[in-house]
């Protein structure tokens, strides 16, 4: 098993649905293809972006194979398993370690306010479960559950959860991860407006739906921090945080959808209760996508 197949900038698709709110599968496949052949390092279905939680379990495997399928390898993928009971988060982790992926993500979803110990052995029942990585995702926004630099610490010591998605929005959180974990502690950013500090911060990717409407740039920031040209990455980031900004102000799947129809890709339609930006704010995002299409090969 390698521990931690992942590196740079892994996408996120969104799940399209058709009018009668069935997922399209051909659009799935056809916006699949297009984030691999932009140079994405990663593929993550089933994320905030695709709207995991509003999924039955027929919508979640389908989606992890046609992923899994039209990936073909060529992409590390990382499926995301996530579910309110141990039970069923086992399931659809075994789910897709035999449907092929190379790893599965998880966020500690919650009614009832989970202590630590019981998020520790949330973990440690899924990881006994497969062979394959755990990413362990932090993201209180949506999750319901904060999980602090200490538990994460924990997590890590079960053998399968070898990296952390850290999405709090507190870059304080990735300097202490690297303090306190070293500098072989694979985490990952998943908040966008904070791309340049985490990469500074240590981070080892970036997880995030923007390869969807401006994948070169955002490659292009990853590249600049390999190279350890500070200036070039800054001027890169600049040119992309008002859109990074946009996205997750009005929601991943609402603005990702709405720029993959400007974009004329096809961004698909929603499951209730989620419904498509007003023409106001598909306004400004094409406003806002005319002036970073200008500047994308002008680093």
């Amino acid at each position: 098993m390698n521990k931690v197949p992942f590196k740079g900038v892994i996408a996120y698709p969104v799940t399209p649905f058709d009018d009668n709110e069935n997922i399209d599968i051909p659009l799935f496949q056809k916006q699949v293809e297009r984030l691999v052949t932009v140079g994405s390092h990663g593929i993550a279905p089933l994320g905030s972006t695709g709207v995991m939680p509003y999924l039955n379990d027929a919508e979640k495997e389908a989606l992890t194979e046609t992923c899994i399928q039209q990936v073909a390898d060529r992409v590390p993928t990382l499926v995301g398993v996530s579910n309110l009971t141990t039970e069923k988060t086992v399931y659809h982790a075994q789910f897709a370690e035999k449907a092929g992926a190379t790893a599965v993500m998880i966020i500690p979803m919650s009614y009832w306010k989970l202590t630590d110990d019981e998020i520790v052995k949330h973990y440690d029942a899924v990881a006994s479960k497969i062979s394959i990585p755990i990413m362990a995702y932090n993201n209180p926004a949506t999750g319901g559950v904060d999980m602090s630099p200490a538990l994460l610490k924990r997590l890590l010591e079960i053998p399968n959860v070898t990296m952390i998605k850290e999405s709090s929005g507190d870059i304080q959180r990735m300097h202490y991860l690297r303090k306190e974990l070293g500098e072989e502690v694979a985490f990952f950013n998943g908040s966008n407006p904070l791309a340049l500090s985490a990469f500074s911060a240590g981070a080892r990717g970036w997880c995030t739906a923007a390869p969807n409407l401006i994948p070169e740039l955002n490659i292009a920031l990853y590249d600049a921090v390999q190279e350890n040209d500070l200036e070039k990455a800054q001027r890169i980031f600049y040119k992309q945080i008002d859109l990074l900004k946009f996205i997750v102000a009005k929601g991943l799947p609402r603005s990702i959808k709405a720029g993959l129809d400007l974009l004329g890709v096809g961004g698909g339609g929603f499951k209730s209760p989620l419904k498509p930006l007003n023409e106001s704010e598909i306004a400004e995002l094409d406003s806002i996508l005319s002036v970073v299409e200008n500047e994308v090969y002008q680093y």
